[in-house]
């Protein structure tokens, strides 16, 4: 039986390796080579437009431009991973999980044709996750559910995420969006704790919960209703408060994100959930190395016993995030463009050619080189299963010439287990109580063209529930994703 699991996960990895080497290795052809000395026809431009484009079903014959001129935009994608698990305590196996996303933004200025409302939208996301058993890697590996292989776990089978407007000030104010104001079924995860790099891995811990979802329903399955205000006095300064519905099992696939009562068995749970955030963005040195350095905390308003229990009447939290750019590679140098010189094409007196350079303009920074991110987040021990929780991270974009797009990656994440649950568990005699989770995560995103790439990762997870009762889990996996 291991054996025919283990030519499983080999047989989906060859086709999938074979697959991405294909597309990578038609993708320059499409793209069409530069050096070439015939012009491209009009039916090579087109299908080199296509391939190098943001989306696969492209430009809807120019409808799509349209649609957006008028302030309509549609955006979908997938997301698809295989999870070979090589080792863990289930043994060794093949899942595949996956979801779709779509989403739509309807701007108000350009419908109107008012520059005065262009910052006004209106917002809606449905979701579709994979709800079968085969999807689920986490049934080998033991994981506590904080660290799930597969971020793609909660809130499967259909879903709505989200439907609401926005009003900002967009470029009425000295800064832009100096005031933006968000209302509507949303969720705080998306709100808060803004993390780009981090979305890059598979890990639940690192993509998507980021410790705080292990006290509170804090995933992209959490949608509930709320507002949020975000003021920018200055280009690099901000400030964010947002308040929201907090209710018991918010993010059950049952309720498919329409739990717009809240807990409807009994709203009476219901309580108030207040977020709050504030940070910097500096662009440092030279090169202008984006970072952002931001502070924030929470608190989710719906009863929860302390481990000894003892009635408490919610939890809270706070974080601290730092993400930097460390190195960016030196900016492609543009040709000067050439003066007019002497319409007859001799040189003139006090020419010392016939044309002339002009001053070059500066060049565009590149977006290549190293950045970082990182984030602590901290919660009382006495009814939060995860005090401590830090995680951190290296993303390099360009590394390989010839491959500017390409992402290597890599992060470690850490949970330190409550020690008030420890000793609640001691109590009851339990003899094995958990301590800690460790999660090591790397990759390689290919990116096969503007909208389409494979990301070969391997993850080790160090304590999959916290004890040493489950053995340490390999995964070795793919990840593709597609935008529409």
């Amino acid at each position: 039986m291991k054996h025919t699991s283990l030519f499983s996960i080999g047989r989906h990895v060859s086709l999938t390796s074979a697959a991405c080497a294909t597309m990578l290795t038609i993708g320059p052809a499409l793209a069409g080579d530069t050096t070439a000395t015939e012009p491209l026809s009009a039916k090579d431009s087109a299908l080199a437009d296509w391939w190098n484009g943001k989306y696969m079903t492209g430009n809807w014959f120019g409808v799509r431009d349209t649609l957006a001129d008028n302030g309509l935009k549609f955006k979908g994608k997938w997301r698809g991973a295989f999870y070979g698990v090589v080792d863990s305590q289930g043994g060794s196996r093949g899942f595949f999980d996956e979801e779709l996303q779509f989403s739509t933004e309807l701007n108000f200025g350009k419908l109107l044709k008012v520059d005065e409302l262009k910052g006004v939208k209106g917002f809606a996301t449905v979701r579709w996750r994979d709800p079968r058993g085969n999807s689920q890697p986490n049934d080998f590996v033991k994981a506590s559910s904080l660290f799930n292989p597969s971020h793609y776990q909660s809130g499967t089978q259909w879903r709505l995420l989200t439907f609401g407007m926005e009003i900002g000030s967009a470029n009425l104010l000295p800064v832009k969006d100096m005031i933006v104001l968000r209302a509507g079924w949303i969720r705080p995860q998306k709100e808060f704790i803004d993390q780009p790099l981090s979305k890059l891995f598979t890990n639940n811990a690192i993509e998507s919960s980021k410790g705080v979802g292990g006290n509170i329903p804090f995933s992209s399955s959490f949608s509930t209703w709320g507002g949020t205000l975000k003021v920018k006095p200055v280009d690099w300064y901000y400030a964010k408060a947002g308040l929201f519905m907090a209710f018991p099992k918010a993010t059950s696939t049952a309720n498919h994100g329409l739990a717009f009562q809240g807990f409807e068995q009994d709203p009476s749970q219901n309580g108030l959930m207040v977020m709050a955030e504030t940070g910097v963005t500096p662009k440092l040195g030279s090169a202008e190395l984006p970072g952002k350095y931001a502070f924030g905390g929470y608190y989710f308003g719906v009863d929860k016993n302390s481990f000894n229990g003892t009635s408490n009447s919610g939890q809270y939290g706070f974080y601290w995030q730092a993400d930097q750019m460390l190195f960016r590679e030196a900016s492609p140098e543009e040709p000067a463009p050439m003066g007019k010189g002497s319409s007859d094409g001799k040189s003139v007196a006090g020419d010392k050619s016939f044309k002339a350079p002009v001053d070059m303009k500066k060049p565009a920074l590149s977006d290549q080189g190293l950045s970082m991110f990182s984030l602590f987040t901290v919660a009382p021990s006495n009814n939060n299963l995860y005090p401590f929780y830090f995680q951190t991270g290296l993303v390099y974009k360009g590394l390989i010439p010839y491959r500017d797009d390409d992402l290597l990656i890599g992060a470690i994440a850490y949970g330190s287990y409550s020690f008030s649950n420890i000793e609640n568990l001691q109590q009851d005699g339990v003899a094995n109580q958990p301590n800690y989770t460790m999660v090591l995560e790397g990759g390689y995103r290919f990116k096969i063209n503007g909208w389409a790439f494979v990301q070969p990762f391997v993850q080790y997870i160090i304590k999959p529930n916290g004890t040493g009762a489950v053995q340490n889990a390999t995964i070795l996996g793919v990840l593709a994703g597609v935008n529409f």
